[in-house]
């Protein structure tokens, strides 16, 4: 296959830094350098997994109707348009997922649904830490998010947190996570409180580095037992989404 040839400008230093990369068999060139470096790192960058946490009695919210499809086909579209190609769906065994299975039979990516009766959406996750070896996407089955998925994906890898959290202003906070930031870092988190002193609340959807398994020892939800621990120790990074947002729960 031919490649298009472009000219590009270089910091010196760079150059030389890639020059020292070929040693004339793995590397045979400055141009296969420069190509092998440029994948990887986009590579490390993108997410490509994503796992929605739903209870198997809330699974019929799943086959609700957004905007004339139902919502899980509405997730997979999303998804899909912003480069995940593997979805887990973890759930229990419930009457409606016979259902589900038919409304993901022609997804166009790869989908799968893991039964899993963990304590807790935590523990749930955890069943499939074998599977995760990259950055992934977790997002409430029965929540309708419609943004720029990938600015959300470029700042998780620039600021480096364990995790990256959604965010959204609503006037009113009752049902909903409430945050409280320091620039871009979520200091305090409370799940549901009976009051609250932000406007600030939880969009639904993470991304969190695989190395966040460590901290499930002793956790069984997500937004009661490590939300909080993490924004302590400022591992929490805040992301806004501006974009579309609904609950069908």
């Amino acid at each position: 296959m031919t490649k298009p040839k472009i000219a590009i400008s270089m910091d010196k230093n760079l150059l030389s830094l890639i020059d020292s990369k070929v040693d004339g068999s793995i590397i045979r060139s400055r141009s296969q350098a420069m190509e092998f470096f440029l994948r990887k790192g986009l590579q490390e960058q993108s997410v490509n997994t994503a796992i929605l946490l739903i209870k198997g009695e809330h699974q019929e919210n799943m086959l609700k109707k957004i905007k004339g499809k139902t919502l899980i086909k509405k997730q997979l579209e999303f998804f899909s348009t912003h480069n995940v190609n593997n979805v887990f769906i973890i759930t229990q065994h419930n009457k409606d997922i016979n259902l589900l299975l038919e409304e993901i039979s022609d997804a166009q990516i790869n989908v799968e649904i893991i039964e899993s009766d963990a304590k807790g959406n935590a523990q749930a996750l955890r069943s499939i830490k074998n599977r995760i070896n990259n950055n992934f996407i977790v997002m409430s089955g029965d929540t309708y998010n419609n943004f720029d998925l990938l600015k959300m994906i470029k700042k998780h890898s620039e600021i480096e947190t364990l995790v990256t959290m959604g965010l959204m202003t609503r006037e009113k906070t009752a049902g909903y996570g409430n945050a409280i930031l320091d620039g871009d870092f979520i200091v305090d988190f409370q799940e549901k409180p009976k009051q609250s002193s932000t406007h600030i609340v939880n969009a639904g959807i993470y991304i969190f580095k695989p190395e966040i398994f460590e901290m499930f020892e002793d956790i069984n939800s997500l937004e009661r037992d490590l939300f909080p621990k993490l924004a302590r120790m400022k591992q929490i990074a805040g992301f806004f989404t501006y974009g579309e947002y609904e609950h069908l729960g």
